[in-house]
Formats: C-alpha cells, structure tokens, sequence
C-alpha cells in the first residue's frame, strides 16, 4: 500500500459523498422513490399541489440507468477516441443529465394529466425552474460515479477488470439504495408531514394529506430541496462515502488475490461493527427522546 493508493481511496470517498448527496436531493426535488406515493395520492384525497411529480422508478433502478448512461458514453470516448477521462466523465454525465430530463418532463405531464378529474393542475413554471435542478443533481451524482469507475480501472493499482459501464452499474443501484434507506425519512417522514409528531407513524386513513403550504406562499419542490439539503443529503452523502471508502480501503490494504482471506475478514468486520453501532444509536435515541408517541411496545420504555 502507498500513499498515492491511499489518497486514491480518499478521493473516491469523496467523491461518493457529493454523489449521495445529490443522489437524495434529486429525489426530493421529483418526489422519487418512497416519499412519491404520498404525492401521488394527494391530489386524489382531495389536495392537489405544485411538487414536481416524475418517479420514474425506484431510486436504485433509475440512477443504476443515469450513471451507466453516463458511464457508456464515457467508455465510448476514452477507448474509442482516447479522449481525457475527465472530459469523458463530463460528457456522459452531461448525456445522462439530458437523458433524465426528458424523462422528468414527460413522467411529470403524464402523472399530473391523469390526474386532471381530481383537480390537480400541470404548472409550467414548476416544469421550467425545477427541472433544471433535477438535471443539474442528476448531472453531479452520474459525473461523481463515473469518476469513481474510471479510477477504479484507469488509475487504482490494481485495476478493475471489468469495464467503467459495469462498475457504474453497481455504484448506481448502491447509491440509489442507500437515498431510499437513508434520506428517504427525511422528506416522507418530516416535511411532508411535519404537522404530526415525527416518530409515531403515519396512520393510513392519513396518506396523501400532504402539508402544501411552505414558509412563503404554495410549496413546491425546491423549498423541498432547501430542507433537505440540511440533513438527508449530508446524511445519505455520508452513508454512501463511508461505503466506498471502507470497502476500496480494505482491497487497498489487502490484495484481493493474495490476501483474500484477509479482505474478506475485514469486511465482514465493518459489517458487523456498524450493525452493532446502529443497534446503539437507535437505543441511545430512543432511550433519550422516547419512547415514540402512540408505540406502546417501544424496548427502551
């Protein structure tokens, strides 16, 4: 191991963070992933809004899609036109970017016409302001991504040997797995229903009641962003950046080929280390702030 693997190492974890941070934004931006099912019932519940509507898919499917977009067209470039590996990561991500834009729009107009009979309008200053931001997020996670493929084949010793597509295939999935379980509690959970005392639950006779007013006027998705720029993406940055720091860090320090053994032990350690360390945040929250209203089973009461 030297230095130079090691400062390679800290630079993919960097990148990871900016990634998963504006992997969890984007998503609070369309109502992606979880938190979308509540913004899809409320027009139908009698509370029509002005939040950007796209889902395409699940969070883990659809950047698996952006980031191998980006990543094909990267490949292309580099080993077809021995182009600089930044220029190339920037233009896929500028392709993904586009790419996700016309989706976002078309996803958009056709939840939101469906929806005509309850009430709920197509905007198109939403459509004008905000999709730019979902592009502009979109462009960040997929250039980020790219980049951790291409040091992973091109730089790290040893290299890769799959292809930058493949590898920007898994980062991907894991990215958008990990803005579901991370940051996806911080839209649901608070913002769209910070009237009810965050921790107890959300009844079903409570879908689709949205809060629809923000601090200054209608809410929209950007006041959406604003929140959770705050917390749920620094969150889900962090979570991701721990994930593709440890794991690069344990086959940096161990050789994959001759210390095998010693790679796969390391990882299972961190597994286990950060259940443990979960298992006590959540004890330790609970025992401080719990039990939650209204859980009558909760173990710290």
């Amino acid at each position: 191991m030297d230095a130079f693997g090691m400062g390679l190492v800290a630079a993919m974890g960097a990148l990871a963070t900016v990634a998963g941070a504006s992997e969890d934004i984007d998503s609070d931006i369309g109502s992606q992933s979880n938190p979308n099912s509540q913004v899809q019932l409320a027009a139908q519940v009698g509370n029509p809004h002005r939040i950007y509507n796209k889902a395409i898919a699940g969070e883990p499917p659809s950047n698996a899609l952006w980031c191998t977009t980006a990543a094909i067209m990267a490949y292309v470039l580099i080993e077809g036109y021995h182009m600089p590996l930044l220029f190339a990561a920037a233009a896929g991500a500028s392709l993904a970017a586009l790419f996700d834009g016309v989706m976002s729009v078309s996803a958009y107009l056709g939840r939101n016409a469906s929806q005509a009979r309850f009430n709920q309008w197509i905007y198109l200053d939403i459509i004008r302001y905000t999709t730019p931001s979902i592009m502009a997020h979109v462009w960040i996670t997929s250039f980020c991504i790219v980049l951790i493929s291409i040091i992973q084949v091109y730089v790290l010793t040893p290299h890769h040997p799959f292809p930058i597509p493949v590898i920007a295939l898994v980062w991907g999935l894991t990215v958008g797995a990990i803005g579901s379980s991370v940051g996806d509690i911080h839209y649901g959970g608070e913002r769209e229903f910070q009237w009810r005392l965050f921790g107890q639950g959300l009844n079903t006779m409570l879908s689709g009641q949205i809060v629809r007013k923000a601090e200054a006027g209608l809410r929209n998705s950007i006041d959406n962003a604003w929140f959770c720029a705050k917390f749920g993406g620094p969150c889900t940055g962090m979570g991701f950046g721990l994930t593709v720091f440890l794991d690069n860090w344990r086959t940096t320090v161990f050789d994959p080929i001759t210390q095998a053994t010693a790679a796969i032990a390391m990882g299972v350690f961190f597994v286990i280390v950060m259940n443990l360390y979960n298992f006590y945040c959540e004890l330790s929250a609970r025992r401080k702030y719990g039990p939650y209203p209204g859980y009558k089973g909760d173990i710290a009461a």
